[in-house]
């Protein structure tokens, strides 16, 4: 076994399963983010009951009693237990086995992890007191566009947001300067055909609910589309502006 042993980080390379129940238990005491990586199989018993099969994984407790469990693919752990959870790890000696178990009381609730093989353990110690500050969202956009018409177009004026329709509620609805109606749909980011055809869907509903003869027009706005996007918006006869959430 190697061992790292710092004041905000202990580091176990191949311990023993013994060595990795200490390691664990060491770092959840003093309130670490500990991590384990090894062989394992994963039981859920509560709401509804779930078993993984042995396989190698990476398992994560906060201090906050949040506990995930990731496998080799996809951003979402593959089981997990929110905050407020009790963590604790105990050997199997029987088995032999590490036991890594987060039990929630409301609903009740348990998830299992037994490791027969830990590669790495690492209970590391730090702050984080920042809190999430977002820029650049939808919702800025949107800002920019009722505050200032004419970046989408000159005489463009928005009579209200988030329209309902049947397939959802449109961004930003609005007329324009020969008074044909306008639906605004807005992404924050680059885009691709998903949002060429959400557009449409909602010009599609708008045509339905209004008069025969009215004209619907749509309007993509995003910092930018792909080629795919630029074409299907072409083919459907709707229209793109390229526009940033914020001016910065």
């Amino acid at each position: 076994m190697t061992t790292t042993d710092r004041a905000d980080a202990t580091i176990l390379e191949l311990p023993s399963l013994e060595d990795a129940c200490e390691g664990i238990t060491d770092g959840l005491d003093r309130d670490a983010l500990v991590t384990v990586f090894g062989r394992c199989t994963v039981d859920y018993d509560g709401r509804a009951s779930s078993q993984l099969e042995a396989g190698d994984r990476h398992v994560m407790c906060k201090p906050d009693g949040t506990t995930l469990v990731h496998g080799f693919e996809g951003q979402q752990p593959i089981n997990w237990q929110p905050p407020g959870c009790d963590v604790s790890v105990s050997c199997d000696h029987d088995a032999p086995a590490l036991v890594l178990e987060s039990v929630r009381s409301t609903p009740e609730e348990r998830l299992s992890v037994r490791f027969v093989r830990v590669v790495q353990v690492a209970a590391l110690s730090g702050t984080d007191d920042s809190d999430l500050t977002l820029s650049g969202t939808e919702a800025d956009l949107r800002e920019r566009l009722l505050e200032t018409p004419e970046l989408l177009e000159p005489g463009f004026r928005p009579l209200a947001t988030e329209r309902e329709t049947r397939a959802g509620a449109i961004d930003i609805y609005g007329e324009d300067d020969a008074g044909r109606t306008v639906v605004v749909e807005l992404k924050r980011r680059r885009v691709g055909p998903d949002a060429v055809g959400q557009l449409r869907r909602y010009v599609d509903a708008l045509e339905r609910d209004l008069h025969a003869d009215a004209s619907v027009r749509g309007i993509l706005v995003a910092p930018s589309v792909t080629d795919r996007a630029e074409r299907l918006l072409a083919d459907h006869g709707l229209e793109f502006v390229s526009l940033e959430p914020t001016t910065e």
